[in-house]
């Protein structure tokens, strides 16, 4: 492998749409700090399932032997068993790959960096590249007419939303995140680098992020970090907990009042907060937990937010990091294992990558991964969105329902505008 650093003008979003056509695999992942990186091509590709799929996948890129800057884009699925249904057939369990070309933009500094494998023409790539152009922005899509399916059907999720709140009251669950997809049929297919450009201008606070493989494409702007290391230095931001904005400021206020005073949200946050300080403590010489949530504001929702920050111990990877805290109570449940029997016996979908990760990962074993929310599957003119919501004791079916369309909002009035 021959590594290479250049200057580029090329913004990473604007690269990845520019290139989308001319390469296999296109990928993209943004945090709202600034921080973007948008990669064209497969250098090298790590893939693992089961239970160890983290370690596994590590050990594959440390044979890679990057250098420090460069960035290995890395997903995964909800289930450590990976994707079983069709629509993902092309993404794994555990995927990591460092492109061939990938732009890097950290403030105002702007960087392309080179992987070419030994069956790769330099020259070549270099001229592709250079005929490259930033595109215009996308116009709104416009993908004719259309038509939606929610999975499983809306009285069956109510129902099964219903089925928790018993076995809660049972004692055999403390908290289960149901999830449900909608499929939209459309007249058009939608591009996916040009969906991501619209989230990402809607829902600034946000992490946004794409990944093409084999005509597939995983898109969406999640509100929540799973985990980001930097020299040690560790930050996660669980959210549970949710409320719909308000119509204005003064409506807002109250809504975000009621949240912060509601006991079912604060207890539900409190299950996740206290998991994934419990899961950090192991790998953590400090760790600061705050005692009590802040709130969190996005374009359609507001959450109760904690901050978990510290230092790990030496010699801790991002990966193990995701290992421990995946999947945390925001997206499955407590117990682990109780939740996760639930989720499979009620469900009746493949959550594939949805409530996964994505994110990336340095040649220093640093890095930063979302929890794959507010996101969709494109093939072609049919898309799958998904979302969930968190069932404690005092939870209502109609209530998590209408919490559910609120998730599904980012990209249903993409994909279902009338």
């Amino acid at each position: 492998m021959r590594f290479g650093v250049l200057p580029t003008d090329f913004d990473p979003l604007s690269y990845v749409r520019a290139g989308s056509g001319q390469f296999e695999g296109v990928f993209y992942f943004s945090s709202p700090d600034g921080l973007a990186a948008g990669g064209l091509g497969v250098a090298a590709k790590a893939t693992a399932s089961g239970v160890d799929r983290f370690a596994r996948v590590r050990s594959i890129v440390d044979e890679w032997s990057i250098p420090e800057a460069f960035r290995v884009f890395t997903g995964f699925s909800f289930a450590p068993d990976g994707p079983t249904s069709e629509p993902w057939a092309s993404f794994g369990s555990a995927d990591a790959v460092l492109p061939i070309a990938t732009v890097v933009r950290r403030g105002d500094e702007r960087r392309l960096l080179l992987s070419v494998p030994p069956d790769v023409d330099a020259s070549e790539l270099m001229a592709r590249i250079g005929t490259m152009r930033t595109p215009p922005d996308p116009p709104y899509p416009n993908l004719g007419d259309h038509t939606l399916e929610s999975c499983p059907p809306v009285s069956e999720w109510t129902e099964a939303v219903s089925d928790a709140i018993q076995a809660i009251h049972d004692g055999s669950l403390r908290k289960v995140v149901l999830a449900r997809s909608v499929v939209v049929r459309s007249d058009a297919a939608p591009d996916g680098f040009d969906l991501v450009s619209h989230l990402e201008r809607s829902y600034r606070q946000c992490f946004g992020f794409g990944w093409r493989v084999d005509g597939a494409t995983f898109v969406g702007a999640s509100p929540e970090l799973l985990v980001r290391l930097d020299e040690r230095s560790l930050t996660s931001n669980p959210l549970a907990g949710s409320a719909p904005r308000g119509e204005g400021e003064a409506e807002d206020r109250l809504l975000a009042e009621e949240l912060m005073r509601s006991q079912k949200d604060r207890i539900e946050h409190r299950y996740v907060v206290e998991d994934v300080a419990a899961r950090l403590e192991p790998l953590a010489e400090t760790l600061n937990v705050p005692d009590h949530p802040s709130l969190r504001r996005m374009a359609t929702v507001q959450h109760l937010s904690t901050q978990i920050s510290g230092t790990t111990r030496t010699g801790t990877h991002i990966l193990d990091l995701v290992d421990a805290l995946h999947p945390t109570p925001a997206v499955g449940g407590t117990s682990r294992a109780a939740a996760q029997a639930f989720i499979n016996a009620a469900e009746g979908f493949d959550r594939g990558w949805y409530s996964g990760g994505v994110g990336w990962i340095d040649g220093r074993g640093d890095g930063e991964f979302a929890i794959s929310l507010r996101c969709g599957l494109l093939e072609g003119a049919r898309a799958h969105v998904f979302a969930g919501a968190g069932i404690v004791e005092d939870s209502r079916p109609e209530r998590e329902l209408n919490e559910t369309r609120l998730k599904l909002r980012p990209m249903l009035e993409l994909l279902a505008a009338t």
